[in-house]
């Protein structure tokens, strides 16, 4: 018996090495202790994942990795993930505007304040990033050395300048520099000597804001919070955002698609002999424009094949200029020239464009038993059909689409003889749709509108019975009208 002694000993060593080595340092949240967890800290960091997503695959150990090293810091960094694609903590990822997988938000103050992680996505990088993140918000700059280190070339600094660290201008600026963190350096000093650009013989507080673009300079004294915070965000877009290779470009192209404003895009050739031309009068009517509610950028039609589809543009169309608003309306010039530009922005801020619709061709046989619908159809097809018609949004490339695809077949062959009814289609990535009636988030989404106009969006399984059901449920008799002697 005493020799079976050291072997137990040895077993429950190794067992507590085995437990020790597999410990999780990623805390797993739901629905059910998310808000207690977080409340408990002042700063965690959640990741939105799903078990089916590859890139979330890909993060999950350099995740881990990153929230072992974190564990020890003082005070320790709290990294946590959600399944968002569990039915119960649906919900929750409606509430922190989930749209993509893996999101990660940083939560702080118990919940209070929640931001987007803007940083790496390998351990090391997001050590780095949370700890920086998890710090004061500004640094103090005391020499023009501290203000190298901050104030960089490629990058946007806000500083706030104080004849002293106290007051409500400094606190509306503390509260100004933690809510904006994630997209700027931030940093505050007693001396604006110490900065590279700029007045340095100030008189009051100002908040000064330093980057590689444009006036290169702007100052604000006006200290309310919003204020401060719509002057920095509209600042810190050039007047013409670059849409190219070039990865220093990329922050200005998320803040240009972020930004509630229209949208007008120019797409040419960036080595046509006609591009400084071009940048130049795109100069002076975002400049001419600015501060109207609309923004600028100019593409390069390499790198632009994604959002030519979105926006309906053709090659053939180049150069061409593209106005979005955020109803949905799109905009459309082609073949622009420099100009045309200033002109055709003042008629479409006048109300004297008409929208531009994507659509693809109307087809000229449409005997298939699904009927095909585009956008230039859509409306007397579907919206104002007289018929009963379940419609499906779809993209050829998405897997669930093509194997619904014979059972819509099916369903529609099996009502052929009904007049009262249609089964249709439309390709949603190359069509506009009426995206304020048809709530269009994924493919496939099917909707059935009655033949009195009840919208009903389907959300059973994808079954030809079940689908049948659905329709027959829905469907409405069309009144035959009858005229009297008088109208015939």
């Amino acid at each position: 018996m005493a020799s079976r002694v050291p072997m137990i000993i040895t077993l429950l060593f190794y067992s507590v090495i085995v437990v020790s080595a597999k410990k999780k340092f990623v805390l797993t949240l739901d629905s059910t202790n998310f808000t207690q967890i977080v409340a408990k800290y002042n700063f965690v960091v959640v990741e939105f994942y799903a078990p089916w997503c590859g890139h979330c695959k890909k993060l999950a150990p350099q995740y881990e990795k990153a929230a072992k090293k974190l564990s020890s810091h003082d005070p320790p960094v709290v990294l946590a993930k959600v399944d968002a694609n569990e039915e119960g903590n649906k919900a929750l990822a409606r509430e922190y505007e989930i749209r993509g997988f893996p999101t990660l938000k940083i939560v702080r103050n118990g919940g209070t304040i929640i931001q987007d992680y803007k940083g790496p996505r390998e351990a090391d990088g997001i050590v780095t990033y949370l700890k920086k993140q998890s710090g004061p918000a500004s640094t103090e700059i005391k020499s023009t050395e501290d203000a190298d280190k901050l104030i960089v070339d490629n990058k946007i600094a806000v500083v706030g300048i104080f004849p002293e660290f106290s007051g409500e201008k400094f606190k509306n600026f503390t509260t100004l520099s933690e809510k904006l963190r994630s997209d700027y350096e931030f940093g505050h000093t007693l001396d604006a000597k110490h900065l590279p650009r700029g007045d340095s013989s100030l008189s009051e507080p100002t908040i000064r804001l330093l980057k590689p673009f444009d006036e290169l300079v702007v100052d604000f004294q006006d200290f309310n919070v919003e204020t401060l915070e719509k002057s920095v965000q509209e600042s810190s877009l050039p007047l013409v955002t670059l849409f190219n290779k070039d990865p220093s470009n990329h922050p200005s192209i998320i803040k240009f698609f972020n930004s509630p404003d229209a949208k007008a895009l120019l797409f040419m050739n960036f080595s046509s002999d006609l591009f400084d031309v071009f940048k130049s009068k795109l100069h002076e009517v975002a400049q001419q424009f600015k501060g109207q509610g609309i923004i600028f950028l100019m593409g390069d039609v390499e790198t632009s094949a994604q959002a030519f589809q979105f926006y309906g543009v053709k090659d053939e169309h180049v150069p061409v200029i593209v106005i979005q608003t955020n109803d949905g309306q799109k905009y459309l010039k082609a073949h622009v020239e420099p100009d045309h530009i200033a002109p055709w922005v003042k008629d479409y801020k006048d109300g004297n464009v008409r929208p531009f619709l994507k659509s693809e061709p109307i087809p000229e046989a449409n005997t298939e038993p699904v009927k095909v619908v585009v956008g230039e159809t859509f409306e007397d097809m579907v919206s104002k059909s007289e018929k009963n018609v379940l419609i499906e949004f779809y993209a050829p490339w998405c897997g669930h689409c093509k194997k619904l695809a014979p059972i819509l077949d099916e369903i529609a062959l099996s009502l052929s003889k009904d007049p009262e009814i249609v089964i249709a289609k439309i390709d949603a990535s190359a069509n506009d749709i009426p995206s304020e009636t048809f709530d269009v988030k994924g493919y496939p989404t099917l909707y059935f509108k009655s033949a009195n106009g009840v919208l009903t969006q389907y959300q059973g399984d994808r079954t030809k019975e079940d689908i049948l059901l659905f329709i027959q449920k829905h469907r409405e008799t069309i009144v035959q009208q009858t005229l009297s002697k008088d109208e015939l």
